[in-house]
């Protein structure tokens, strides 16, 4: 027995050092692999940027970013019928991805030069004067009815308790500010199949608190522009355009055709990935009015006074020698509040994604337009079936998706769900009656807080009968046939 114990002993003892041995073994193999990996790796960055300048080393950076995003981005793949087709998507090539690359590169973060490019090129777009970049339309729609609660305003300033002309068929980030401040938005209905405000109701609305009416354009539909706007004038009422889903539609007001969002007194944007063009999340705030512009620059940046974009100071040589408030004199005007602001700026990466989308808009626009009517004239035959949409008069819309109701025999809740195992993405208007929804509970149980005129009868019936398809700028035309033909099998 003793034997045998040393014996075991003596086996256990070499295997432990074989192992340990073996273990060695692969450290050095590692080790080893490792170092010549980081030697190669060393070498191959010092070939890479040998002899070159930083601008030099940035341009090969740029040119296999372009290179890396044209072989392995934007595969464009045959389309069969039962392939997704999204409602929305980005469109881009490598010149997006080399300025957002060349951006990072500099690494200047916030906003800086192409911020400033932007601004200045939808301005240009536009053709408006003014142009401040946020970093959402949710926040574009914020600021601009934050904007016209500044004292700077006298007696036009909006203040708590006073109205708001809106509707509730669309999406809650026009109203919610309002709601928020104190503001008590009265609820008018909308028609189909423009799926705008309906603005026979406007003086109905009216009332001696009215201060604003604020309202979005539906899916590039605008609304009414020419009735609302001598509405707002006569009243003397500020006119907000939500231009988020409407970038790039024209309308005619008074033999002159300009863009939405540039008639009332401010309009907005959004660039979220499934509008009209992207900066991954983004969005704008425009007006032609020098004070208004000042205003949203305030509110957007903190609530300062000062006007000094970041990384610059004393623009207007009177940083130190000025008095504000009941500050003492000389106080560093970078650091004087006059509105009790926000941060929402967007970062200067965006803004270079921005800057190459712009250059592409107007083909974006076309393409929207030509799908659109595309699929229209695919659905002739189902109009027995469907409300198809309809442009608003003197208008040519710039679609972000295309409008169905559901004709009375025709169930959206047995429509929709077809369409969409047929592999077509949908969505509803938006909130539908936005005062159905949960975050209206409260105001609704105590009848407080908004104001509703007549029923919202047309809005009811968009909420239970009404969807929509998208019409975006990549999809083709077998795409858009396919999704006239699983529309019309849906209803049957």
């Amino acid at each position: 027995m003793g034997s045998g114990a040393k014996s075991c002993g003596s086996i256990g003892w070499t295997s432990n050092h074989q192992i340990l041995n073996k273990r060695a073994d692969v450290f050095h193999v590692y080790y080893s692999t490792h170092r010549n990996f980081m030697r190669k790796k060393l070498e191959r960055k010092i070939i890479v940027f040998e002899n070159k300048t930083e601008k030099q080393a940035k341009e090969e950076i740029l040119r296999m970013v372009a290179e890396y995003c044209d072989t392995y981005h934007n595969k464009n793949k045959k389309f069969e019928p039962g392939d997704r087709i999204a409602y929305a998507s980005r469109i881009y090539n490598h010149e997006e991805m080399c300025n957002l690359v060349d951006s990072a590169l500099e690494f200047w973060l916030t906003s800086g030069r192409y911020t400033e490019e932007f601004e200045r090129e939808f301005a240009k777009y536009l053709g408006i004067k003014f142009c401040c970049l946020v970093n959402s339309g949710s926040s574009a729609n914020l600021l601009a009815f934050m904007t016209l609660t500044s004292p700077l305003l006298g007696e036009r300033q909006v203040k708590p308790g006073d109205e708001m002309i809106t509707v509730a068929a669309g999406f809650p980030t026009t109203v919610t500010p309002a709601i928020q401040y104190g503001v008590v938005p009265v609820f008018i209905d909308v028609t189909i199949p423009q799926y705008n405000l309906d603005v026979s109701q406007l003086e109905r609305a009216l009332s001696d608190k009215t201060k604003v009416v604020m309202a979005a354009h539906t899916l590039g539909n605008p609304f009414d522009l020419k009735a609302v706007k001598e509405f707002c004038d006569r009243h003397n009422l500020w006119l907000v355009e939500d231009n988020c889903d409407a970038l790039g539609t024209t309308y005619i007001l008074n033999g002159e055709e300009r863009l939405t969002g540039t008639i009332g007194d401010i309009g907005t944007s959004s660039f979220y990935p499934p509008h009209h063009m992207t900066m991954g999340e983004g969005g704008a705030v425009y007006t032609n009015n020098p004070l208004l512009h000042k205003i949203v620059r305030s509110f957007r940046d903190w609530g300062r006074d000062c006007v000094c974009p970041s990384g610059r100071d004393n623009l207007c040589g009177h940083r130190f020698d000025k008095q504000y408030g009941e500050l003492p004199l000389g106080y560093d005007h970078k650091y004087v509040y006059s509105h009790f602001g926000y941060n929402l700026k967007a970062t200067d990466m965006q803004a270079a994604i921005g800057c190459a989308q712009i250059k592409k808009f107007p083909s974006f626009v076309e393409r929207r337009r030509y799908n659109f009517e595309r699929l229209k004239t695919r659905l002739a035959g189902v109009e027995d079936k469907f409300v198809l949409p309809e442009a608003c008069e003197a208008s040519n819309p710039s679609w972000f998706g295309f409008l169905l109701t559901c004709k009375e025999g025709v169930d959206r809740n047995k429509v929709v769900p077809y369409i969409e195992r047929s592999g077509i993405q949908t969505r509803m208007l938006f909130a539908g009656n936005l005062t159905k929804h949960p975050c209206f509970d409260q105001m609704r149980a105590a009848g407080t807080g908004y104001r509703v005129i007549g029923n919202l009868e047309t809005t009811d019936r968009i909420m239970k009968d009404t969807f929509w398809v998208g019409v975006y700028p990549g999809m083709t035309d077998e795409m858009i046939d396919y999704m006239a033909e699983v529309i019309t099998e849906s209803a049957r």
